[in-house]
């Protein structure tokens, strides 16, 4: 593949770093300066990717039930709750966040920086209302990811960090990071973890290889590929599918001329982790590709511009 123009061409976007493989063996690496390789810094919403690894693994030990299994297991006050509905809420239902409170993120009801300031995250987004029936629809929802952390730590008896090195970080050799946690202790399930951007690509690698690290196969290949499977829309602005904490979509590349030929034009399935401000961790299975890309600058200064999208994905199409 020839990567020799993408350097000129991301370099008016200012990425802080731009990584991409191919069955293992890295073809490009970019780093605006010599010290970024070595510096954590936040991945913000690819932590839910992370966390998605996790309730993978905790269910393939049996250590968390599957993921038709309703929350009022862990949460029984919800049995009590005059919404029936809350009842009806699963695992899997967090996962794609189907679970129908009413939320929105950031704007309108602002539920996340609420949440953020409450005293008991958990309480806050437990107490919601239901908007519509769980399973309904996709809402973005950082809330219902701190619910996932909350049921590993009771599941598992360890916190949700310590999993995470004990099952994933340990084996891939990822020792440099920090994660928040809430004001219980329970770590961030929808942000919060800072990693260098090697460590990014090798957790991209280690689902690029369906959950097989050298000898030792961490996560399931049948869990992980169902993690990774659109399971429904994703709500507007949003493009693409959600899958299980995972974002989904097809690549295709259109041209006029193409759209007035009735052959299929060439396209590629990828998925991918994608945090606020530019950090993305995507895996093309049929290509073998993971490429990660990082920021760091305030949304008034990014580029407009979707570095994957835009510049990369073109050269993995020719190729």
């Amino acid at each position: 593949m020839n990567f020799a123009e993408l350097t000129s061409a991301i370099k008016p976007v200012d990425l802080r770093s731009c990584l991409i493989s191919q069955d293992g063996q890295m073809l490009y690496e970019y780093y605006r300066n010599q010290q970024i390789p070595q510096e954590i810094a936040k991945v913000n919403s690819c932590t839910k990717s992370i966390l998605s690894a996790l309730i993978c693994i905790a269910m393939d030990r049996g250590i968390i039930p599957e993921a038709n299994t309703p929350i009022a297991t862990f949460f029984p006050r919800l049995l009590d709750d005059p919404d029936p509905r809350k009842r009806e809420i699963t695992i899997e239902h967090l996962l794609t966040m189907t679970a129908g409170f009413s939320w929105t993120e950031f704007g309108g009801q602002k539920s996340f920086p609420r949440m953020t300031r409450s005293s008991n995250w958990i309480d806050f987004v437990l107490e919601q209302p239901l908007s519509e029936d769980p399973g309904t629809r996709m809402e973005y929802s950082s809330g219902v990811s701190q619910l996932l952390s909350a049921i590993l730590v009771q599941a598992s008896g360890k916190t949700t960090a310590r999993f995470a090195e004990e099952e994933v970080f340990g084996p891939l050799g990822i020792e440099d990071y920090t994660w928040e946690a809430d004001p219980q202790g329970i770590h961030t399930g929808g942000y919060g973890m800072r990693m260098r951007p090697a460590d990014m690509h090798k957790f991209g690698q280690l689902y690029l290889q369906q959950g097989r690290w050298g000898q030792a196969q961490l996560i399931s290949a049948e869990r992980l590929l169902r993690s990774v499977q659109p399971a429904i829309p994703a709500s507007p602005p949003n493009f693409g599918l959600y899958g299980w904490h995972w974002w989904t979509h097809t690549y295709r590349e259109e041209s006029v001329e193409q759209q007035l030929n009735t052959a299929p034009s060439p396209a590629f399935h990828y998925y991918y982790a994608r945090g606020y401000a530019g950090q993305y961790i995507y895996i093309v299975p049929s290509l073998k590709i993971v490429a990660v890309t990082t920021d760091d600058k305030r949304k008034k200064e990014r580029h407009p511009a979707n570095v994957f999208l835009d510049y990369i994905a073109p050269i993995l199409l020719k190729a």
